[in-house]
């Protein structure tokens, strides 16, 4: 009986030798391929050099890239042979002659910072935003007098049936909403903003 739990002991003690042994090879293993895996550098414009673009892109000097800035530079790359990305990549920055630093040096220019040797096609970047017309309260609230509606000075749905209604017996498409022509139609001025607006669209 001895024996045997000798023999349990040692065959124990054999195995854990075995297991603390092959364990740290495992994870020297996965070490290695992780290693092996270089990390994706991801190149990133820093505060200085986001504000000398700004300058010469003459937008409001942030140091961000904001909204206004990536707009600009979405329009400066197309014209200097760069992929319109709106980001501030290396081959923007050397393109705009901003420094670069040491560590920025070390990370390659990406092949699609380029713009393609294809003929360039009109992309919707490039056309002009549509306008989209809106009443303001002050005309909604006529509209709502002439529908004999609540004047609320908003096109609730009270308002827009009574609108559909209207647009149906004069001949207009019917939209529930109060566009342009609906107003024209009733006599209601229209901003300066919505005339300069549909003279922009006619043109």
């Amino acid at each position: 009986m001895k024996n045997l739990i000798l023999i349990l002991i040692v065959s124990l003690l054999v195995t854990i030798s075995i297991n603390a042994q092959t364990t740290p090879a495992a994870a020297s293993d996965t070490k290695t391929t992780a290693e092996a895996k270089p990390k994706k550098q991801i190149f990133r414009a820093n505060k200085e050099q986001v504000m000398q673009a700004q300058k010469m892109l003459k937008v409001e000097e942030t140091g961000k890239l904001n909204d206004e800035t990536r707009a600009a530079l979405k329009k400066y790359q197309p014209e200097n042979g760069l992929k319109a990305t709106g980001t501030l990549n290396r081959a923007t920055l050397e393109k705009m002659s901003i420094e670069l630093t040491d560590k920025q040096k070390e990370i390659p220019v990406s092949p699609s910072s380029f713009a393609s040797s294809e003929p360039a096609t009109p992309s919707d970047a490039s056309k002009p935003k549509k306008v989209i017309f809106r009443a303001s309260k002050e005309q909604i609230t006529q509209a709502q007098k002439m529908l004999k509606v609540e004047e609320t000075g908003k096109l609730d749905d009270e308002t827009r049936a009574g609108l559909k209604i209207y647009q149906a017996a004069n001949g207009l498409k019917v939209t529930g909403t109060l566009n342009q022509v609906t107003l024209e139609k009733m006599g209601i001025t229209l901003t300066d903003k919505q005339k300069e607006n549909s003279m922009k669209d006619s043109q």
